[in-house]
């Protein structure tokens, strides 16, 4: 219930009422809240309010909404650890969903000088450069752009690439991956990748770049990747350091 005489601010009161409710399942992934003017009824309370709580809901991605629709309850996130090193079929797969991809680009290029210093080749070498989209139980996750040395990729094709890149390294060359450094940052997606991720231009995303490497030390891709703001979030558990 919502307090006029609470210390606590309404909108902040209103926020808490909607969570509660989707934490009790009584409203559930995908349906559709109460409009702005029935709210402001049922609760006696501004619309400015309501906007606010709304908002705010919306840009934390509880809530979602769909212009000339309404505002939707969202699914809920993809949560994945920043320990260990996963790929994304082996992610999806232990969450019980099913794992998809499509490949936007697949070519073999020259380095660039910043690729080139990633993998530690020179500056010209032939890289494969392969562009995919992620899907989870057919939902658009993330564009992941990524870059293989070609000497050591021979023969890779459109195929390998399509199902998982990690499985075919330590299955099929039988090379161990040891390890990788991967940086975040939050973003908004350009109007190109907005209409590959099925969002509006300007949405939160997450850029990530990770260089992954053999356990000889030998990097063997470069990544870089945009992730859906809405569906996706890291956690890491972080132990005290001792003084």
């Amino acid at each position: 219930m919502i307090s006029k005489d609470s210390h606590i601010p309404i909108y902040y009161q209103l926020e808490t009422e909607i969570k509660e409710l989707i934490e009790k399942k009584d409203l559930k992934p995908g349906d559709l809240i109460y409009s702005e003017r029935e709210l402001s009824e049922k609760y006696d309370i501004s619309r400015m309010t309501v906007r606010q709580a709304i908002t705010n809901l919306v840009n934390e991605g509880i809530l979602v909404r769909q212009r000339g629709k309404g505002t939707f309850v969202a699914k809920p996130k993809v949560e994945q650890a920043l320990q260990g090193l996963t790929s994304f079929s082996e992610d999806m797969a232990v969450r019980g969903m099913v794992p998809k991809t499509k490949i936007i680009d697949f070519q073999m290029i020259t380095s660039t000088k910043k690729i080139a210093e990633k993998l530690a080749v020179e500056s010209g070498t032939l890289v494969y450069e392969v562009k995919r989209l992620r899907l989870a139980d057919d939902i658009p996750m993330a564009i992941e752009t990524s870059y293989l040395p070609a000497n050591f990729f021979k023969g890779l094709t459109k195929e390998i690439v399509q199902t998982s890149l990690y499985h075919f390294i330590e299955n099929e060359l039988h090379l161990k991956i040891a390890h990788a450094t991967q940086t975040l940052e939050s973003s908004v997606v350009l109007k190109k990748e907005a209409e590959i991720l099925d969002l509006k231009e300007g949405s939160p995303v997450l850029l990530i770049e990770r260089f992954s490497f053999l356990e000889n030390e030998k990097p063997f891709e470069f990544v870089k990747s945009i992730y859906r703001g809405d569906r996706y979030k890291f956690t890491i558990d972080m132990k005290r350091s001792k003084a």
